[in-house]
């Protein structure tokens, strides 16, 4: 990285703006390699020079990370938990920087979950969650009538935790596995808590086990418990959508 002015690189690293970190310069309260600097035009290059602030090294420009992981089932997808649950936290422990998760898997399902410290892109496919399109493999407990599937597929009001009814967005719904407890693929616009669970339950079918597959451009690739990168393709796809 090219040398540039001392207080841009504050500024990048989230220290003050330009203007304020010019005033801590001239305050004499930045050092360059253990130099005093007082000189506004000084450069620096924040990869080689230890550049510190009141005596406190400066962070570099935070590394924007994004990570695909496989979460197991008995994990809960938030920061910390009252219940004292393990969270997909302690999975990421070894990530270089602290990530967080989008969206939610629940304690009883597992499958693709996305970590990543980009709180921009967070927001937005949060926001976006209703037109994101999320795979699930589903296993039934008995053998629903194709009728049962039909009504599902074109969607049905279920009521959610806080007791509101709402309906539901078409859904693509194939069986994958035949059996006395068979296996769908499906496909949803919307994540609503538990809302699989709900739509089988509300026609009177219990759901075994549920596996998130696909997440807009994502694919489950790794191992239970594991995470990998996402690609640099993965990544436009996603902030796209």
């Amino acid at each position: 990285m090219a040398s540039e002015r001392l207080q841009k690189i504050m500024a990048a690293c989230g220290v003050a703006s330009r203007r304020k970190a010019e005033e801590i310069i001239a305050a004499g309260r930045v050092t360059v390699n253990g130099a005093v600097v007082v000189e506004l035009g000084t450069k620096a290059d924040p990869e080689r020079d230890t550049i510190c602030v009141d005596g406190k090294p400066l962070r570099g420009p935070e590394r924007l990370l994004y990570f695909l992981l496989n979460k197991p089932k008995g994990y809960v997808t938030t920061v910390s938990d009252p219940e004292g649950r393990q969270t997909v936290m302690e999975l990421m422990k070894n990530c270089p920087e602290r990530v967080y998760p989008v969206g939610r898997l629940d304690y009883a399902s597992e499958g693709l979950l996305l970590m990543t410290n980009d709180g921009a892109l967070a927001q937005k496919l949060m926001k976006a969650g209703s037109h994101v399109p999320k795979t699930y493999l589903v296993k039934v407990s008995g053998k629903p009538p194709e009728r049962v599937i039909e009504r599902l597929r074109a969607g049905i009001t279920i009521e959610l935790e806080d007791g509101k009814r709402v309906k539901t967005s078409p859904a693509k719904i194939r069986l994958a596995e035949d059996g006395t407890n068979p296996w769908y693929e499906m496909v949803l616009i919307e994540g609503r808590n538990r809302q699989i669970r709900r739509m089988f339950q509300r026609m009177g079918f219990n759901v075994e086990k549920i596996k998130r597959v696909r997440l807009g451009p994502m694919v489950l690739d790794v191992p239970p418990g594991k995470y990998r990168a996402l690609t640099k393709r993965e990544v436009e796809e996603l902030k796209e959508l």
